[in-house]
C-alpha cells in the first residue's frame, strides 16, 4: 500500500480549512487527500505548529527545511521520498506518483486535473483566523 505524508506550514487548524475566508486550494487539497484514501492510499498529515517533532523525524523534510526554510512547506513525501515542496500538488500529480509506485487506481480519475487557487485564505495565505 502506498503512503503519502503531508507536512503543512503552521496553520490555525490541522487542514487549513477554517475561519471565515477558506483558501479554495486548501479545500481542494483536502478533498484530493480524501480521494487518495478512497483509492487505498494511507495518508497522514502534520502541521508545523501542532507537530514539529514529526518534521524533525522525517529526514527529507528536515533537509528541505534546512535548505529552503519554511518556503519548503508544504512538503509531500510518497513512500518516504520527497515528491513536492513549496506548493500543494493537484490530484493528477499525486495519482501519477502513486501509480508510479505500483498502486492500481481507477485510471479514469488520474487525468482529472484540478485547478490550484491562489493562496490567500485564512490559514494558507498569511491571513488571520
Amino acid at each position: 500500500m502506498a503512503h503519502v505524508d503531508v507536512f503543512d506550514p503552521a496553520m490555525c487548524c490541522s487542514t487549513g480549512v477554517c475561519g471565515t475566508s477558506v483558501d479554495p486550494a486548501l479545500a481542494q487539497f483536502a478533498a484530493d487527500l480524501q480521494w487518495l484514501g478512497e483509492q487505498g492510499v494511507e495518508v497522514s498529515r502534520a502541521t508545523l505548529s501542532q507537530e514539529p517533532a514529526k518534521f524533525l523525524a522525517a529526514v527529507p523534510v528536515r533537509e528541505a527545511l534546512s535548505a529552503q526554510g519554511e518556503a519548503a512547506l508544504p512538503a509531500i513525501l510518497v513512500d518516504g521520498q520527497l515528491a513536492s515542496t513549496g506548493r500543494y500538488p493537484v490530484r493528477d500529480e499525486m495519482a501519477r506518483w502513486i501509480l508510479t509506485g505500483g498502486m492500481t487506481a481507477t485510471s479514469a480519475l488520474v487525468g482529472q486535473a484540478l485547478p490550484v487557487a491562489q493562496s490567500g485564505g485564512c490559514c494558507g495565505g498569511g491571513g488571520t483566523c
